[in-house]
């Protein structure tokens, strides 16, 4: 078997990214306080962003400015003290004895050792080209001045100009800031000549980067403050309403009696008082509720318990006087008749409502044993097809699938059976009555369905209430109680199962019962559709009926 390929880096990171970045957004959905304090940080970092990012500028600005102007006053005075020093050389000896470089030589070491720049000076004085003099002074400059950083432009302002200084940003061969600062000096017998001087700007620039740099210690010690505090005050906020939320979550879940803890009088004190008088109204009247529930359920149990013996003493005086009903006239001999048929209807009557008691009182428990759903139906069609011969409605079977055994409660899957084909019968108007039975990977099905009248949207709605009928006018004819459809709910929501229906006026109806092929599991998609694939033929025979209806 060949080994399995390893990932490679950034695979391993970039999935670890995606769950990093699942974990953020699901802690940003769904905590409170870490949004909160989230916001407060970003909001507080852009603004100290801002205003350190202003107080660089100002302050970086404030410092080139004053070194600036220090380097122009040094400049200045440099520039009067080589003119006064090459007039004065001149003035007292004679010019063609001069000599021109050793005055030159003590210019720059005058001028070095007199400049106060922190950081360093360097000397260049260069003869402005182009002239014609009785001596020529040799160009000089100081050790580890470089020409690249004159700039052609900065030399012809200080050509063209003599009465002014010229400075000039620039950047040093050896990476450090720096200003190049230049004039005009006039040499008697000599002619003129360019005069610079550059400084180092290193030691500014290391106190502006020691200022950036407690800039930033501060201002982000001072975010890291304000999430810190932003996190205990909302904490602080937070954790009551924590409190309430576990609160509520317990007494939705059953748990009446929890209440939140009251401490102090400020506004989240005065919430818990409220949360806890509205929990203890609710208690009570959930209380109350749930007592009056209990004691209608115990009333119609033991009403149904109490009535079963007179019910049944009355039902053995009633079959010895429907037994004996050829002796009697026609007319108690017809009473006699009427009289079984309601005993036995009361008796189904009295059957479900100690089960609709038992279901409403969750003291039902199924009996699952291994059957096939193809037999149970077969047995529950056999068992009304009498019912059915008698309204002229056939009874049809389709079984695509469903011949397998599933775990049920056989007993309640014949109830349903029996309520959706007795409920089909009566409403069928004589028409077919077909149940199809099929199956998938999850869920076992059947459907019942008629030609009958059918229903519209609004009747669907109440189709599973107890005791409710589509047409409160129309009699029922098969003995049904009124509670057959809620009952069957009932038993299939047992199994985990559902039940849906489709009806439409003139079209009929169509009952889904969707059970799950393993108990306790979902049943998941029904292998049968509830839209009947016949609709729109019944539906056009329905408009042709009321045509000829109408014609007539």
């Amino acid at each position: 078997m060949p080994a399995p390929l390893a990932e490679s880096p950034l695979t391993v990171l970039a999935m670890r990214w995606r769950a990093f970045r699942a974990a953020v957004i699901r802690t940003w959905r769904t905590s409170l306080q870490f949004r909160t304090v989230a916001i407060t940080v970003v909001l507080s970092g852009l603004a100290v962003t801002i205003i350190g990012g202003y107080m660089s500028v100002v302050i970086g600005g404030n410092l080139f400015s004053s070194r600036r102007d220090q380097v122009e006053a040094e400049h200045a005075r440099a520039t009067l003290l080589a003119q006064d020093y090459f007039a004065n050389a001149v003035a007292a000896d004679d010019a063609s004895q001069l000599d021109f470089d050793t005055l030159s030589g003590d210019v720059q070491t005058r001028i070095l050792s007199s400049t106060t720049s922190p950081g360093g000076t360097g000397f260049a004085m260069l003869r402005v080209p182009g002239q014609t003099t009785q001596f020529v002074m040799q160009p000089t400059q100081s050790r580890g001045f470089s020409s690249s950083v004159l700039s052609d432009g900065l030399r012809e302002l200080v050509v063209k100009d003599s009465g002014r200084v010229y400075l000039q940003s620039v950047t040093l061969p050896s990476g450090a800031p720096g200003i190049v600062s230049g004039s005009l000096v006039s040499v008697p017998s000599a002619g003129n000549y360019e005069f610079y001087l550059v400084f180092d700007l290193s030691d500014a620039q290391q106190t502006l980067d020691f200022v950036q740099q407690t800039l930033a210690i501060g201002l982000i010690s001072l975010v890291l403050l304000i999430g810190g505090v932003t996190w205990v005050v909302v904490r602080l906020v937070v954790a009551p309403i924590r409190v309430a939320a576990e609160t509520s979550e317990r007494l939705a879940a059953g748990q009446l009696e929890q209440r939140i803890p009251e401490r102090g009088e400020d506004v989240i004190a005065t919430l818990a008082r409220s949360f806890n008088g509205m929990a203890d109204s609710l208690q009570q009247k959930i209380t109350r509720l749930a007592e009056v529930s209990r004691m209608q359920q115990r009333f119609v149990s033991d009403v149904s318990h109490e009535l079963r013996t007179p019910l049944t003493t009355i039902r053995l005086a009633g079959d010895v006087i429907y037994d004996q009903r050829e002796d009697f006239t026609p007319t108690t001999a017809r009473t006699a008749e009427l009289l079984h048929t309601q005993i036995q209807r009361f008796e189904i009557l009295l059957a479900d409502l100690l089960e609709i008691s038992r279901f409403d009182a969750g003291a039902v428990e199924l009996e699952l044993e291994p059957v096939s759903l193809v037999r149970l139906v077969d047995d529950a069609l056999e068992s009304m097809r009498p019912l059915a011969d008698e309204r002229g409605s056939s009874l049809e079977l389709v079984a695509k699938g469903g011949y397998y055994e599933v775990e049920v409660d056989p007993r309640r899957i014949r109830r349903i059976l029996r309520n959706l084909l007795g409920n089909a019968i009566e409403h069928g108007e004589g028409k077919p009555i077909v149940v199809t039975i099929d199956s998938n990977a999850t869920a076992i099905g059947f459907t019942v369905r008629d030609h009958g009248i059918g229903m519209t949207a609004d009747q669907l709605d109440h189709v599973f209430e107890r005791f409710w009928r589509a047409d409160a006018s129309r009699q029922r004819t098969i003995g049904g109680t009124g509670l057959g459809l809620a009952i069957a709910l009932e038993d299939a929501g047992l199994h985990g199962g559902v039940i849906e229906v489709w009806s439409e006026p003139g079209s009929g109806t169509v009952f889904r019962v969707t059970l799950p092929r393993t108990p306790g599991a979902a049943p998941g998609e029904s292998p049968l559709s509830l839209t009947p694939e016949d609709r729109d033929n019944d539906a056009d025979a329905a408009t042709a009926v009321e045509e000829v209806q109408d014609a007539g």
